[in-house]
């Protein structure tokens, strides 16, 4: 879409260890956690948004609580930032956007056309990987690259244009997260010697960053809100974007790619549901079948790369 102290960390890692019979199950579980969270965030933003707090204030409370529990780590690691300072910068926005384009698109778009938009990330990792990192297009990353855009041709078909064309402002974030998170993993996957718990810190930086700037640049006058508001959006950020990136990083550290991602697909399971039990929300047949090709390219793509991971 995903980290204290050494003492603690060392802790951690010992009771991460899949190797022991007891702890086999726990890195499915963890993302099946996460990816349950993942598909139910939208609906606390959405009662945040209808007690006054915009989307935009509920991104940057929230995340920048985060930010102020792990500041200590830029301070850990600031020969390791110093290092990589421009891909971290360049990763750390991308995440940012990603993660801001998201929650603005949930809380104004159709709940599941929106998690549909932004698995098009496979479709933007082929391109990415082709045109920044030289990857070889072989026949396996075509056919992904050929059913992601027919996927989206059949989503984005607009009947008055005649021509695939996103509908409105949520498509665009929708589309525009999806293509950040698969610019965000480029710099990730050039990053190999920074921690995980680095580049989590950059990627709460970025969303902070780009919270402040799209305030800043949209006039968006801090809400006058109840300070139970405000408390609220430091809890969905400590309990609940933390603690989805944590069990998402747990997950995808200790099984092969193409299997986390592959579970990680169950937040539109989920994102469905919700939307399905919670809102008045219809999704049409041409969405769900350009949405089937979506995930299927997803599918395809994390074995991609787990094979070339090998």
């Amino acid at each position: 879409m995903a980290c204290q102290q050494q003492r603690m960390s060392e802790s951690i890692r010992e009771a991460m260890d899949t190797s022991k019979p007891g702890n086999r199950l726990l890195p499915i579980l963890s993302l099946l956690f996460s990816a349950t969270l993942w598909g139910l965030i939208w609906y606390p933003l959405r009662l945040l948004d209808e007690q006054g707090l915009a989307g935009l204030w509920s991104a940057l409370i929230s995340y920048g609580a985060i930010l102020l529990l792990f500041l200590w780590v830029l301070v850990r690691e600031r020969a390791s930032l110093h290092r990589n300072f421009l891909p971290f910068l360049l990763m750390g926005l991308s995440a940012g956007w990603c993660n801001v384009a998201f929650i603005m698109a949930v809380l104004d778009g159709n709940v599941v056309r929106v998690l549909l938009l932004f698995y098009l990330s496979p479709f933007w990792a082929v391109c990415l990987g082709w045109l920044l990192l030289g990857e070889r297009l072989d026949g396996q990353s075509v056919l992904v690259f050929a059913i992601a855009v027919v996927g989206a041709i059949i989503m984005l078909w607009d009947e008055s244009l005649g021509m695939p064309w996103p509908r409105d402002t949520a498509d665009w974030l929708a589309v525009s997260s999806g293509f950040a998170f698969a610019l965000s993993n480029v710099f990730v996957r050039g990053l190999q010697n920074v921690s995980l718990l680095l580049k989590s810190t950059g990627s709460w930086i970025g969303v902070v960053v780009v919270a402040s700037l799209w305030i800043w640049l949209s006039s968006t006058a801090f809400p006058a809100v109840a300070g139970g508001v405000l408390l609220a959006a430091v809890l969905l950020g400590l309990c609940g974007f933390l603690v989805m990136t944590l069990s998402v990083l747990y997950g995808v550290t200790r099984m092969p790619l193409h299997r986390s991602a592959v579970i990680l697909l169950f937040e539109l399971v989920v994102g469905a549901i919700s939307a399905l039990l919670l809102t008045d929300e219809m999704v049409l047949p041409k969405e769900w079948l350009g949405g089937f090709m979506v995930v299927t390219a997803a599918a395809l793509a994390a074995r991609i790369h787990s094979r070339n991971e090998v």
